[in-house]
């Protein structure tokens, strides 16, 4: 991952923005917001990775094959660059990280028979419920 992750920062270009955030009157007059974008084909990452990337960046993925992070959540450049940087890498170590294979489960014979004897006695318990009949 941290191949990858080390070539998207060094290929990001960073647009500073107005904020819509904390600010004040400072929020008017700097553009304090950060835009990242980077171009995943030039990545070089695996086709699986690719596609896990494309279905965990959502909206932030572009038809044109890059992925667009805007941070605006503090009231200097330098913080909102940092943490664009850090989702960046956080959005490409989930994407690198192969999910876990499930493996399947059995319930043993006296698992089997207590659920059985739950359900029946659950059965009863409604099947008791209702009007009542003198």
């Amino acid at each position: 991952m941290g191949r990858i992750a080390d070539r998207a920062l060094e290929i990001a270009e960073e647009k500073f923005i107005a904020s819509s955030g904390p600010g004040g009157q400072n929020v008017n007059k700097v553009a304090t917001a950060v835009q990242l974008r980077v171009d995943v084909f030039q990545l070089g990452m695996p086709p699986d990775a690719f596609e896990r990337l494309k279905e965990i960046a959502g909206s932030k993925f572009t038809k044109a094959g890059e992925i667009v992070l805007t941070a605006n959540e503090y009231r200097t450049q330098e913080q909102n660059r940092e943490a664009a940087r850090e989702r960046l890498v956080a959005l490409l170590g989930q994407a690198l990280t192969p999910p876990k294979k499930r493996k399947k489960s059995r319930v043993n014979r006296v698992g089997k028979v207590k659920r059985l004897k739950a359900k029946k006695v659950r059965g009863e318990v409604k099947a008791n419920r209702g009007k009542v009949s003198w």
